[in-house]
């Protein structure tokens, strides 16, 4: 049996004036009336370090590889796509999703009273169980000053011998 640990990470900055048609999109959950984060997908940092830990646990590159910037393909991408797309990926090379752990951080929104619709959302897409933890970087820093939102992600995933 080989059993392999990624981990991945996935920061966005706010954005300084809302652009048309966007909301903010945290592990597949929409936040009306938030302010949102720039990026060429959806911007959903917990779905994209997840799915950058389990690229990394099967040393199939990163994110940024699979599903480029540059790509008009991607562009407002729906990330809980990305992250299906890349278990799907893995499986396809014979690999078995452990579990995906997450720790979110920001100052704003609130992450826990939407914890369990979150980890519901990934771990559906995902086809594994996800963990999602919300975390402050207590004033700390871009992130502490909310300049934007960062998460860290761990994934175990096995292969039978």
């Amino acid at each position: 049996m080989d059993i392999r640990v990624g981990q991945g990470f996935d920061i966005h900055r706010f954005a300084d004036v809302p652009e048309e048609g966007r909301t903010l999109v945290l592990g597949g959950v929409v936040f009306p009336g938030e302010r949102t984060l720039v990026g060429h997908s959806d911007a959903d940092v917990i779905a994209h370090a997840a799915a950058d830990a389990l690229l990394g646990a099967a040393a199939m590159g990163d994110i940024g590889e699979h599903y480029p910037d540059t790509d008009p393909a991607w562009k407002g991408a729906d990330s809980l796509a990305i992250l299906a797309d890349v278990a799907s990926r893995l499986r396809a090379a014979g690999w078995r999703i452990g579990n995906i752990d997450c720790s979110v951080v920001c100052e704003a929104p609130r992450i826990a009273p939407h914890r369990a619709e979150m980890a519901d959302r990934l771990s559906a897409s995902a086809g594994a169980p996800v963990t999602v933890k919300g975390r402050r970087a207590e004033g700390l820093g871009a992130i502490g000053r909310g300049e934007g939102i960062m998460c860290l992600a761990s994934a175990i995933i096995i292969k039978e011998s």
